[in-house]
């Protein structure tokens, strides 16, 4: 399907144009990735921000969720999208009967704990004929594990499709719209987080695409399902574009960074809830108030007493990064907690990173030392995001 596997590592079917591109990989989540092309990673991070980058995605877990005795046409409703909210809304605290027609929601995966399992998008149908239809994008480490949860806890009243015939792009920085106004003039039509299923001509053959307005990078943007056998001829018609270069995971990281976004399994795991991960604004309050989501008495208890500790921003005071694993410490050298993502932070002009401290500490300004090679380091505790985020709200 749309997986290649060599030396026991997966490869994208956009494999042969990143070798191509002079492409530099590395083992990520199972598959071999680019991780930067000849420019380098803070070039390639300078012109997403500036300009416009493509991302190879395809790594990333897509699946199609449907009620069981569902059936695709005119006679799909309304009561379809409820019937299968209901059903996906019994492992997250979103509030997903609430989805707008062609709106996307960023969610969270939960165990019985209150743990965070995996944080995941999903998507309502936008045409009639498609609703009861939820379009799921889960990250490429959980993909196998976030879809044997659904199964199994769905079993017999929910069907899982795994997308694994297609693959996914993202188009990334504020020349995206002028660069899809190219390929796909409607998707220009969307505001942030709307995703829509349409089809996309290139040299006279038409995809059966998804454009969705979101991204993991704080800019304006898509990201675009489409079937495998179609992704390179996608790929290159983006990147005839003056604007468009070739982007690695290893500017994905330091612009995802920048954004305040979470990297699960570094920022958030399952020992987290989202009130520690400070994403305690995707539990709905319509949720809250019934208390009807995995883990809710001890994520409704931190919402009130607040939790232990508190994921922050941090900047460092001098020139080099902190990396994960370091510990955080108060002045006086009592170790309050550990970096989870660090880096440089080319836009913002400072290294950056993120970390859990004890709650005492967690105030923006509160003066803090990282850790490393086991001399402190000055930092201070900083509102995220670290530079603005660009999504387009109409």
């Amino acid at each position: 399907m749309g997986d290649i596997v060599a030396n026991d590592l997966k490869r994208t079917p956009l494999h042969a144009l990143h070798e191509a591109l002079g492409a530099k990989f590395a083992p990520f989540a199972g598959y071999e990735m680019p991780i930067q092309y000849p420019g380098g990673i803070l070039a390639e991070h300078h012109h997403v921000r500036e300009k416009a980058g493509l991302f190879d995605v395809s790594h990333m877990g897509q699946g199609f969720l449907t009620p069981v005795d569902w059936d695709m046409g005119p006679d799909a409703s309304d009561a379809d999208h409820a019937a299968i909210s209901a059903l996906l809304g019994e492992l997250t605290p979103s509030d997903l009967a609430g989805l707008e027609r062609g709106e996307m929601r960023y969610s969270l995966l939960l165990n019985d704990d209150g743990g965070v399992e995996d944080d995941f998008m999903v998507a309502r149908a936008w045409t009639s004929d498609s609703q009861g239809m939820l379009f799921l994008v889960v990250n490429a480490a959980c993909k196998d594990a976030d879809f044997d949860l659904i199964d199994r806890k769905l079993k017999g009243r929910a069907n899982l499709l795994r997308a694994e015939h297609r693959a996914l792009l993202a188009l990334q920085g504020p020349k995206a719209t002028d660069v899809a106004a190219q390929i796909c003039p409607a998707a220009n039509n969307m505001v942030f987080m709307n995703a829509r299923r349409m089809p996309t001509t290139i040299d006279g053959v038409e995809m059966d695409t998804i454009w969705s307005r979101s991204g993991y990078t704080g800019e304006d943007g898509f990201e675009i399902s489409v079937p495998t056998e179609h992704a390179r001829s996608l790929a290159d018609a983006l990147l005839a574009h003056n604007d468009v270069k070739p982007i690695g995971l290893g500017a994905r990281d330091s612009l995802r960074l920048e954004a305040g976004l979470c990297l699960y399994g570094h920022d958030m795991d399952a020992a987290r809830t989202p009130v520690e991960a400070s994403l305690t604004w995707a539990v709905a309050k319509s949720r809250r108030e019934r208390a009807d989501f995995p883990g809710a008495a001890r994520i409704l208890k931190q919402i009130e007493d607040k939790p232990a500790e508190r994921r922050v921003g941090l900047r460092l005071l001098d020139k080099a990064p902190a990396r994960e694993g370091a510990d955080i410490a108060t002045k006086s050298g009592e170790i309050i907690g550990k970096i989870t993502s660090g880096g440089p932070g080319p836009s913002y002009g400072a290294p950056i990173a993120m970390g859990y401290v004890a709650r005492a500490y967690a105030a923006p300004g509160t003066e803090l030392d990282i850790i490393v090679r086991e001399r402190p380091r000055a930092a201070e505790v900083v509102k995220t995001p670290f530079v603005r985020q660009n999504y387009y709200r109409g």
